[in-house]
């Protein structure tokens, strides 16, 4: 049984819509207007929203806008008597899961609400998928990350943390929330990395009608959405000096001030913070403030790179063929011997993120049920056959390299077809062998 929300003003159509969805074993409440669907909505919890577009005190934009703003994710359907292209877009934009327009159709809008739960439904279990696929793990090093999450999720204490580029920084954060005391309220993402000088401000503590040149609208920042529960800055090595003031200010104070106005508002938020930069060393260069690291690491938590997690990495293999198969449909059941160990030799920058895009690229390139050396990226295969030069002067070790990298390239551009890479490189089959074991080319 779902709890439903219908914010509609036409107090007959209402009711009609209330009988229906409860004998659909659904728990529905209803409210006649704006005011009504906020005062309600600061109370309750709703599975689903279902909202007239024009309300007697606004529209139906008016309250997606705010249950966006204060970070609930619900889905909303939004109902109209005008059938209306572009309000139809700018609800979607705003995150709506759909739109329909009256008169309803029972049926046609009881496949809407079912569609949107399950749909709810499925990416709450992604997400926990997801937080399972970027840090669970058997090694050492991946107990280590364990038993650090464990030990600090339950308190309030700020956390910093740091990895590289695809170690699964955000999801480690949701994670912290999900096992926090706070995982009733919000969970708030900021990238501190898209925000301009001028913009950062106005989205962390938001900003009144005329504060500034287009400022048509008050508008909550993200400390007062997150209130109750939990704050992520990603990337925040990429805040101005001037925002890293004003982010210090609050943290210290507990108190946020829209720009524009004169209005102290006190927030409670648990700030979890997550850099791949090493933000001492942007301290030391003037670039990070010392007193705002030291009020943001209370606890530093640091996601290894995925070359260092030892066995973790077939782990990982495994599951992403296993996800792979499920969404492109494919039964890949293993990967070929000379495809595993290049996996397993890679050095990873990308980390779980590129882990993940390169084995749903050998699924769907493997009709089968082998993923073969073919299906890997070019780049990849270039990568792990050229090996570092240790003496930038040896120009004998230079050629060599050259050499590897020529012959990988052209077996590459014919799919390992040796004898027309032999005629391209105008050697024979017998040279063009030899080199490939010389240069442990598979």
């Amino acid at each position: 049984m779902a709890s439903l929300l219908i914010i509609e003003d036409d107090t007959t159509f209402a009711q009609l819509l209330e009988v229906f969805l409860a004998k659909n074993h659904h728990q529905v409440q209803t409210v006649v207007n704006v005011q009504q669907a906020n005062k309600i909505l600061d109370q309750q919890e709703f599975d689903l929203l279902l909202i007239d577009y024009r309300l007697p005190d606004g529209t139906g934009l008016d309250v997606l806008t705010k249950v966006r703003e204060k970070g609930v994710i619900v889905p909303v359907i939004i109902m109209t008597s005008f059938n209306d292209v572009r309000t139809a877009v700018k609800s979607i934009q705003l995150g709506a899961f759909d739109y329909i327009t009256k008169p309803v159709n029972p049926d046609e809008l009881l496949m809407i609400i079912n569609n949107s739960l399950l749909k709810k439904e499925s990416k709450n279990k992604l997400q926990h998928e997801e937080l399972n696929d970027f840090i669970k793990g058997k090694s050492t090093i991946a107990d280590k990350l364990y038993a650090h999450i464990d030990l600090v999720a339950p308190t309030d204490m700020s956390v910093i943390i740091q990895g590289e580029s695809g170690t699964g920084k955000e999801y480690a954060a949701r994670t912290l929330h999900l096992q926090s005391k706070r995982k009733d309220k919000p969970f708030v993402a900021i990238d501190c990395g898209a925000l301009s000088r001028e913009l950062a401000a106005s989205e962390f503590f938001g900003h009144v009608k005329g504060a500034f040149t287009g400022a048509l609208h008050d508008k909550k920042g993200q400390f007062e959405a997150a209130n109750g529960g939990t704050l992520f800055l990603d990337e925040i090595g990429n805040l101005s000096y001037e925002v890293q003031i004003k982010l210090l200010r609050a943290l210290q104070e507990r108190t946020i001030q829209p720009l524009g106005s004169t209005k102290q508002i006190k927030v409670d938020v648990r700030i979890i913070a997550a850099t791949n930069d090493d933000l001492t060393k942007s301290i030391q260069q003037g670039e990070f403030r010392e007193d705002l690291y030291h009020r943001i690491n209370e606890f530093k938590i640091q996601l290894p790179p995925l070359r260092d997690r030892g066995k973790d990495l077939e782990l990982f293999i495994a599951h992403f063929i296993t996800l792979a198969n499920q969404e492109l449909q494919r039964n890949v059941k293993s990967i070929s011997t000379d495809a595993k160990s290049l996996l397993l030799q890679y050095d990873w920058p990308g980390n779980l993120r590129e882990l993940r895009n390169v084995i749903k690229r050998m699924v769907l390139l493997s009709p089968g049920e082998e993923a073969s050396l073919a299906a890997l990226p070019d780049e990849m295969m270039i990568a792990i056959n050229q090996s570092p030069i240790s003496n930038p002067s040896d120009l004998k070790a230079i050629n060599e390299v050259n050499e590897k990298t020529l012959i990988t390239e052209t077996l590459i551009k014919v799919k390992y077809n040796k004898s027309q890479a032999a005629k391209l490189l105008n050697i024979d089959r017998k040279t063009l062998y030899a080199k490939m074991e010389r240069y442990g080319i598979t």
